[in-house]
């Protein structure tokens, strides 16, 4: 019994003394602003971006509305893609006309480098058909700002997916970027 009214003692205790370890709100009108991501860490605050951030969304989020779609060479959308045909209809769908091939995509907008690669970039390979020559293209997701390496999405043979540049496949066959936005 008296082990009982001991734990029934302590959890009163317990129960009179929390609040004074709650968070101390103040009265005054001072505010703290979250942070949502951590930008911050990885360059200096005078940083410029040199994108619009509601176009690239735009871009994203109708990319990756398509994710798992086939592969088909020569078609470009809705249902299938090949790798050009899938970036050329994903920029159509915000109003920004690509080439069809990405040969020829690879010569719209300015060069990029890999180092300031930003989200909407459009980045090329060769491929096994194309010799050291321009055969593939897809859209920058990410960049990782410590390694360098990227994701982007793509109509890959297996179908439209995000794959990451330091993936050997794809390492050693980038040849550049472009940023046509």
């Amino acid at each position: 019994m008296s082990n009982k009214i001991f734990r029934t003692i302590v959890l009163l205790l317990f129960i009179c003394v929390s609040p004074s370890f709650a968070e101390h709100v103040r009265d005054d009108d001072e505010r703290y602003e979250e942070i949502d991501n951590y930008d911050f860490l990885y360059g200096d605050a005078a940083a410029q971006y040199d994108y619009d951030v509601i176009a690239v969304d735009n871009i994203l989020d109708e990319a990756f509305s398509h994710i798992g779609k086939r592969y088909r060479r020569g078609l470009s959308g809705p249902n299938a893609f090949d790798c050009s045909g899938f970036t050329s209809y994903v920029y159509a769908k915000n109003d920004i006309t690509l080439k069809r091939s990405s040969r020829e995509q690879y010569t719209q907008g300015e060069p990029v480098s890999k180092e300031n690669l930003q989200s909407g970039d459009l980045v090329f390979f060769t491929s096994p058909e194309s010799g050291r020559s321009i055969g593939h293209v897809g859209i920058v997701v990410d960049v990782d700002p410590i390694t360098g390496s990227f994701n982007f999405i793509h109509a890959s043979i297996k179908g439209v997916k995000v794959s990451n540049s330091s993936e050997r496949y794809y390492s050693r066959r980038y040849v550049g970027a472009r940023r046509v936005m």
